[in-house]
């Protein structure tokens, strides 16, 4: 991923308004984030901490999706992150909720998804694989992982684009 700036994480925004995506908190770190290792920005805000953002490339272009978790403490769980599909780091994945871009977000119609809590898929799937996991290929199964999570983290972004 190139590095990205205040501003054009601020424009990202496909599922929030110019106000909120103005009044959103950003990472504090953003200059010392190693860009080349994450195939998405993701965050969770630290003055709101039931909300979080992520950032990916979709198409050429950036989509940022402000995302809600559900209060209480079943929103964290032992469970398989959809987007890295880490089957070692299970400790900490949540339901996010997602309000759809344009007119259906705006009438209230979202879609949820399980990721990894504080948004850790792209080190996951850059982990040394376990010698069961990488069998003979260990560099073609972090690159196939690395793939997989671009692959599934752009498919749920363009759902949430998507006209329904």
């Amino acid at each position: 991923m190139n590095p990205l700036s205040e501003k054009q994480i601020r424009a990202s925004f496909v599922n929030a308004s110019r106000r909120e995506s103005s009044q959103l908190t950003l990472p504090s770190d953003l200059a010392d984030l190693r860009w080349d290792r994450l195939d998405y920005l993701g965050w969770v805000d630290r003055k709101a901490p039931l909300r979080a953002y992520v950032v990916l490339p979709v198409d050429d272009a950036l989509v940022g999706l402000a995302l809600r978790a559900p209060e209480g403490t079943a929103s964290r769980r032992r469970a398989v992150c959809a987007w890295c599909e880490d089957v070692i780091v299970t400790d900490d994945v949540s339901l996010y909720v997602v309000r759809r871009a344009g007119a259906a977000g705006r009438n209230g119609d979202t879609i949820g998804t399980l990721i990894c809590t504080e948004f850790g898929c792209s080190k996951n799937v850059r982990r040394k694989p376990t010698i069961v996991e990488a069998g003979q290929d260990p560099a073609g199964l972090v690159e196939r992982r690395i793939e997989g999570l671009r692959e599934r983290s752009v498919k749920f972004a363009r759902e949430v684009l998507r006209e329904v």
